[in-house]
């Protein structure tokens, strides 16, 4: 197979639709619901072999080194992103074929992976991470896939070892420097920064099917997350009440002001309906959306099978560098981290993951 640098092809509509209706897309949503499949009824402590993941779970783990080693400057004047981040990514970026190596990836693919991985961790001029970064990470999962790196047998292992690995170290990031939603909610991050938690966990809620072959709610309704105290209890288990806890860490005081749409969801009254209706949303406002797919990487790997491109003299729809389709939605309109305003405050912390969480308050 040849291998080459991923790029970006999305600049226009008709780009976007020829990539919903290619192999490519199609791969990944299957790869999404493969993984989901995985996880259901599956508490994140469960039993799973780790020999295959292992090297991948030291690299997060050296990543976070990383970023440890790399403090934050001073920048109290600001409440947008701190410029150490760009030391962080620097020092990623320079250790990203080392990491590639270690797990055995064939030389000639480690340039392709590692434009996944390295930009799986924020922008680094714009100093933001969205659920844009998130795909990256799970298109170098993808990839990891492709090249037998791992396999259908650790497909469980991925999402609630690796995968919730890697939510754990954006955490620190984005307490860390302070990391900017990516527009407006990171651009459908459904808490300022991703998405895919959500969507794997309530999986996680839900119930194998019986012998009548249907799903089955859950022990817990998705009401739940409006109650503290079952909150605390089932975020040790279960990435969906973990992801409600660290919203609650650093926002206040309701869901309903803040998080609408997670607001929203509880009403659905089955885990299955939930799950469900997160793989349909991921479809229409992740993959479905230009601002986010056009910073897609297109390699060989994923590759780009579409139209190229509009030119000025075909008409119609202009060729752009960069899309935008409303007020904010990509890049266009920095927006303050959480952490910076909770700090900017001076409230209590109540850290639940990284150094800067503090509770932002909107009472």
């Amino acid at each position: 197979m040849s291998f080459k640098v991923p790029t970006k092809h999305i600049l226009s509509r008709s780009q976007l639709e020829d990539f919903q209706n290619s192999q490519t897309h199609a791969d990944i949503v299957t790869f999404i619901e493969q993984l989901n499949e995985s996880v259901i009824d599956v508490k994140l402590a469960a039993d799973v072999d780790v020999t295959r993941i292992a090297p991948i779970l030291n690299i997060l783990e050296q990543v976070e080194s990383i970023a440890t080693q790399s403090p934050p400057i001073d920048n109290k004047a600001s409440r947008f992103g701190n410029p150490a981040f760009r030391t962080f990514y620097d020092k990623v970026e320079e250790q990203a074929p080392t990491f590639h190596a270690e797990l055995g990836v064939p030389e000639p693919a480690i340039s392709e992976l590692q434009v996944y991985f390295v930009n799986a961790w924020g922008n680094r001029e714009r100093i933001d991470y969205g659920s844009g970064m998130e795909l990256n990470f799970l298109c170098w999962l993808y990839c990891l896939r492709q090249l037998d790196v791992v396999d259908e047998r650790e497909y469980k292992a991925l999402v609630i070892r690796v995968f919730w690995r890697y939510i754990k170290v954006m955490r620190v990031l984005q307490s860390t420097y302070w990391l900017e939603p990516a527009g407006s909610h990171g651009v459908w991050g459904l808490d300022d920064y991703h998405f895919l938690p959500f969507l794997f966990g309530s999986a996680q809620l839900m119930t194998r099917a019986g012998p009548d072959k249907k799903r089955v709610p859950g022990h817990f309704s998705p009401r739940a997350i409006h109650v503290p105290d079952v909150v605390d209890e089932l975020a040790v288990d279960y990435m969906y009440f973990a992801c409600i806890q660290f919203i609650n860490s650093i926002k206040t005081p309701s869901l309903r002001w803040h998080s609408p749409m997670l607001d929203d969801i509880s009403a659905v009254k089955t885990w299955d309906k939930v799950n469900m209706g997160m793989i349909k949303m991921y479809k229409a406002e992740v993959l479905g959306k230009l601002p986010v797919a056009q910073h897609f990487f297109f390699g060989s790997i994923l590759p780009y099978t579409g139209r190229p491109p509009p030119t000025s003299s075909e008409g119609g729809e202009k060729p752009r560098g960069h899309a935008h389709e409303g007020w904010g939605d990509c890049c266009g309109i920095p927006v303050p981290s959480a952490f910076a305003a909770a700090q900017a405050e001076g409230a209590r912390p109540r850290v639940i993951e990284g150094p800067g969480i503090r509770p932002v308050p909107f009472d």
